[in-house]
């Protein structure tokens, strides 16, 4: 009964969208209240969810998109993007830009969270489409897609250390086996299904509101060098890949720990990397503190219409949650005599496409599946955590708060986000499953 209720909630809420054009963040919410109380919720607890779901999105995602569209700001404004992008098209050349943006994607994404790499590099995307007239599609979506796959598959995101704890896996091991699985994974659903989906899609133009991020055909000489632009981009990402080594290599009782957590965090990775942005792409440029500050004022309105659909979809996800779809999802699917690893991966993609989550399917998946496999010979649990970690990227539609973000940043109407974005997220899921598969056999 829940499952058909959840399927009734995510079919109206395609049709109050795409039919009748309702306004996303206004549906999501009309959406999460027929779910919750068509699934019996007591009305104090819809509210609830609702509340922390949203909440619990915002607190986090806020942060991101408002620190990281201050930096991409910057970068545009300095002339780096552009710099970075001609660098891209010299170097692989304007046929092969999208591979370039898919290799940059997956070196990015290991240690940073998938809307801190889509902040971080798409006004990258934005300046190669507009320099080169490829479709926005074309260069964009190999970007998604190698932020899709680390964030699904690599540690050290934070589902995919979890569901090693779980399985008790070996973090080394698990590594090495993501990237050999992830590369292939990552050509599939980004360059190649990019270079089909762009010939069968309107060439889309950059979002109005982002438009301000497109600044080319600056000399040389009124750009920053490559190197500091790198840097600067590459800024949080190191400081969170020294958090991460601070997790495997120290104790958790010293400072030195305790610093390199805090400086590696998320927020404060990107903070510092802006301040940075302020010095590398603003003074240096010979750009006036009151110039700076009203760059970063112009960045943020444009992010008010985004955060709210996001939130949105937060608490529509918590309400999917709270109602016990998961639940019902893992009696269901733990009762199938399956391959380990095709188990673990079914699991976690029926969680993922009931409550949109793909940390809460991952997380719950490989808890489902670990006490099942602990005493099966010759499962290997590093290839079980991948499996967890690819099953928990299938289908994002509608109760994920990427969808929405995907949509919002490439200016796609919702059909049109479930054939591109929701096809590669599929794509990139099952060619995962494909790979773990084939390597089980020689590991």
């Amino acid at each position: 009964m829940l499952l058909g209720i959840a399927v009734v909630s995510v079919f109206l809420l395609l049709i109050m969208i795409t039919r009748f054009k309702m306004n996303p963040f206004v549906t999501l919410m009309i959406v999460s209240v027929f779910m919750g109380v068509a699934a019996g919720m007591p009305f104090n607890k819809i509210v609830d969810a609702i509340q922390a779901g949203m909440g619990n999105t915002l607190g986090f995602i806020a942060l991101v998109l408002g620190l990281g569209t201050m930096l991409g700001k910057m970068l545009e404004e300095s002339g780096g993007a552009e710099r970075v992008a001609k660098t891209l098209i010299n170097a692989f050349g304007e046929k092969k830009v999208h591979w370039a943006m898919m290799i940059v994607a997956f070196i990015v994404g290991i240690p940073v969270f998938f809307q801190v790499g889509l902040v971080l590099l798409i006004p990258l995307v934005f300046t190669i489409a507009k320099e080169t007239g490829i479709s926005l599609l074309k260069v964009g979506l190999p970007l998604v897609a190698g932020l899709s796959t680390v964030h699904g598959l690599v540690p050290p995101h934070p589902a995919a250390m979890a569901a090693v704890d779980i399985f008790h896996a070996d973090i080394g091991k698990t590594i090495f086996y993501s990237i050999i699985v992830g590369l292939p994974t990552a050509c599939i659903s980004g360059p190649m299904f990019a270079t089909f989906i762009s010939k069968r899609m309107p060439n889309l133009p950059v979002p109005e509101v982002f438009i301000d991020q497109v600044k080319a055909g600056r000399r040389d000489e009124d750009m920053p060098g490559f190197g500091i632009t790198v840097l600067t981009i590459m800024m949080p990402v190191i400081l969170m890949m020294l958090g991460t080594v601070a997790d495997l290599t120290m104790s958790k009782t010293t400072y030195m720990y305790t610093l390199l957590k805090f400086l590696g965090s998320p927020f404060m990775s990107l903070l510092i990397a802006l301040l940075f942005a302020f010095v590398t792409f603003g003074f240096a440029r010979s750009f006036k503190m009151e110039q700076i500050s009203k760059f970063c004022d112009q960045s943020l309105p444009a992010m008010a219409g985004i955060l709210m659909v996001i939130g949105a979809g937060g608490a529509f996800n918590k309400v999917l949650l709270e109602s016990g779809v998961g639940t019902e999802i893992a009696k269901m699917a733990s009762s199938m005599n399956l391959n380990p690893i095709v188990m673990g991966w079914t699991i976690a993609a029926m969680i993922r496409v009931a409550t949109g989550s793909a940390t809460v399917s991952m997380m719950a998946a490989a808890g489902i599946v670990a006490p099942i496999v602990v005493n099966l010979p010759g499962v290997s649990k590093e290839l079980l955590v991948l499996a967890v970690g690819s099953g928990s990227l299938v289908a994002s539609h509608v109760n994920d708060a990427g969808f929405w973000i995907v949509k919002e940043y490439f200016g796609m109407t919702v059909p049109q986000t479930l054939k591109t974005w929701t096809v590669l997220e599929t794509i990139l899921s099952v060619s995962a499953l494909v790979f773990i598969l084939l390597l089980s056999q020689v590991v």
